[in-house]
Parts: structure tokens; C-alpha cells; sequence
């Protein structure tokens, strides 16, 4: 209805969805598989870093009122095949907080519906296959059914995939946080995922339960200090998110007489960092920006908290994170 009354008063055309030929994900060759998903074993010794967090982890769960644990993650985090250990980590409620962009939402779906995802965008972007696959679609329909309801986004997918018993729900991040009632908050952009090229995609669904995420992610900051806040591979979505969520969880605690300062800020990418990551770099830097440095390793932290950053792949930095805090809360638990 929305698009029918702007294609009447407006008199730029746009382009009919209606036209495209979509297939079925049978079709489709796939770079990701249930032999690639890690099982649940500790790692080598961690990184010391990862004590550090472990330690803070275990801290915020030990409080009268538990501090927040929020994991932030880019969609590579589940193409790396570590479901296990964060979901591990939810049934231990040892994260408060799940947040993902749009793609994790489509391989968390893909991977619980058929036992794969990822497709090659060099081969099926050449004749317009590319991310147009059926059963994939029906993201669009339940995120609209989703606003029907009033639920968020991340929820309206979980909901689904642990009612209708998907084949592979035991490793979906999305249906476990549902069963378990942790937030798992996604966070769109408009046009930046595949579903959104489909005929059913309704951007206002989107828009609203992207939003009721949002608050629900703020929400959950309000209760950040003496906890912790991780993002695992998000260049932009996470620590853009943060930022203008802690910014209004600061403003309400503010009214309160409290504060949101003494937490612990843990980025893990790929990118090599410097030592002295504490300090922002000069504006004229390509490195300024990086924005999970600049925005959450610096600007939020520089009042009280304490950043750190680990340099490694997830398949890596993950099972380290999970195999620290397995180890630190099971330690305090025995004193």
C-alpha cells in the first residue's frame, strides 16, 4: 500500500519488484556448511586479554543488580562457524545482550532452515541471481508478521525458527536467545541485505522492528556500568549503535544522579592497531576512520572505562573469549 501511494504521487518511477525471477535456494552452491561450525572445545591458553574481560564477565554477573554483558557482532562472526560457543556463553547468562546486522539475521536463518549459507557474489552478481533466493524471501514475511505484532526483529525471526522446529535450531543464535528471553537486537540499514531486493520486503516492517530493537538495545545500557560491551567484526553497525544508544543511556542516568562510565570496551577484528590504541588517531589518518577505534575504544571509554583490543580471526578470538570466561566463572563460582 505504501509503495502503490508513492508510485501515484510521485513522479519518479520505481523499479517493479514484480519483475524479478526468483529461485530456489536448491539452486544455489553454498561457501558455508554444518562441517564448518566449530565444535564446543576449549582453546589453547587465551590471550590475556581475554582473562582480563573473563574477569569483568564474571564481576558484572556477581553483582546484586548484574551489570549488562552485550556481545556486538558483524555477519562474519557466524560464517566463522562459532554458534556454539556465544550460544554456550546465553545459556550460562553470561551475555546479556546480542546484537547483529541484517546479514547475521539471513545466515542465522539459512544455516537453521537448510544446513548452509553464503553464496558467491562474483558468481551469481553476473546474471542477477544474487541473493535472490526463495526461502530465503520469507525473512521479508515474518519480519512483516513481526510488526504486526509489535515484536522486534531479532525476536520475530527467533520466535520462528524455534517454534517451527527448524532442522538446524540448535545452532541458531536468534532461536536460542528467543527460548532463553535475552535481546538479540538487529540493526538494519535499508538496502544493505538481500531480503530487501524481494517483491515482499516491506521496508516500514523493517523499520519499525529494527527501531523497537534500538530501544531495546538501549534499554539494555542502562545498566552497562561495571559491565562489559564486546564487538566482534562490526566496522560500523556496532559501534554507530552504541554510540547514539549509550549517548541517551547516559542522558537519562544523568537526570538519575548516576553514571555510565566504568565498563570495559573489547573490539576484535582483523585490523593491526597500534599499542597505545587509546588514543585517537590524527583526523587525517586513514586509521581515524575505523570507527570501532575511534568510537568505542576511545570517545566512550575515555571517562572511566577501559578499552582493549585483540588482533585475530573469530574462529580464534571467540573460542579464546568463551574458553576464559568458562574458566574464570566457574572459578568464582567455587569460592
Amino acid at each position: 500500500m505504501i509503495l502503490e501511494e508513492t508510485r501515484m504521487n510521485s513522479r519518479q518511477d520505481l523499479f517493479d519488484r514484480l519483475r524479478l525471477l526468483i529461485r530456489p535456494i536448491r539452486e544455489r552452491k553454498h561457501d558455508l556448511h554444518m562441517s564448518d561450525v566449530l565444535p564446543l572445545e576449549p582453546s589453547s591458553e587465551p590471550h590475556e586479554t581475554f582473562k582480563e574481560i573473563a574477569t569483568r564477565i564474571a564481576r558484572a554477573g556477581r553483582q546484586d543488580n548484574p551489570a549488562a554483558v552485550v556481545f556486538m557482532m558483524g555477519a562474519h562472526v557466524i560464517r566463522a562457524g562459532v554458534q556454539r560457543y556465544l550460544i554456550d556463553l546465553m545459556e550460562r547468562r553470561l551475555i546479556s545482550c546480542l546484537a547483529m546486522n541484517g546479514a547475521g539475521v539471513i545466515h542465522d536463518f539459512e544455516t537453521s532452515l537448510i544446513g548452509a549459507t553464503t553464496e558467491s557474489v562474483s558468481t551469481y552478481i553476473k546474471d542477477g541471481r544474487f541473493g535472490l533466493w526463495r526461502e530465503t524471501g520469507r525473512i521479508n514475511d515474518i519480519v512483516s508478521d513481526g510488526y504486526d505484532r509489535g515484536m522486534g526483529l531479532g525476536e520475530s525471526v527467533g520466535r520462528v525458527i524455534e517454534e517451527e522446529g527448524f532442522p538446524h535450531k540448535d545452532i541458531s543464535l536468534l532461536a536460542h536467545a528467543y527460548r532463553l528471553g535475552i535481546p538479540a537486537t538487529v540493526h538494519v540499514g535499508i538496502g544493505y541485505d538481500i531480503v530487501h531486493e524481494h517483491p515482499n520486503c516491506n521496508g516500514a516492517a523493517y523499520g519499525a522492528t529494527s527501531y523497537t530493537d534500538f530501544l531495546r538495545f538501549a534499554r539494555v545500557l542502562e545498566n552497562l556500568d561495571r559491565g562489559v560491551v564486546m564487538n566482534f567484526g562490526s566496522s560500523v553497525m556496532a559501534p554507530e549503535v552504541f554510540l547514539k544508544a549509550l549517548a541517551m543511556a547516559r542522558n537519562v542516568a544523568g537526570q538519575e544522579g548516576r553514571s555510565i562510565v566504568d565498563f570495559a570496551a573489547l573490539v576484535c577484528d582483523l585490523k593491526p592497531l597500534p599499542s597505545d590504541y587509546g588514543n585517537e588517531p590524527h583526523r587525517n589518518q586513514p586509521d581515524y576512520y575505523f570507527r570501532p577505534w575511534k568510537t568505542m575504544l576511545v570517545r566512550t571509554t575515555k571517562d572511566g572505562g577501559k578499552s582493549f583490543y585483540v588482533q585475530g580471526d573469530h574462529r580464534e578470538t571467540v573460542p579464546h573469549l568463551w574458553t576464559a570466561v568458562v574458566k574464570e566463572t566457574t572459578r568464582s563460582e567455587g569460592e
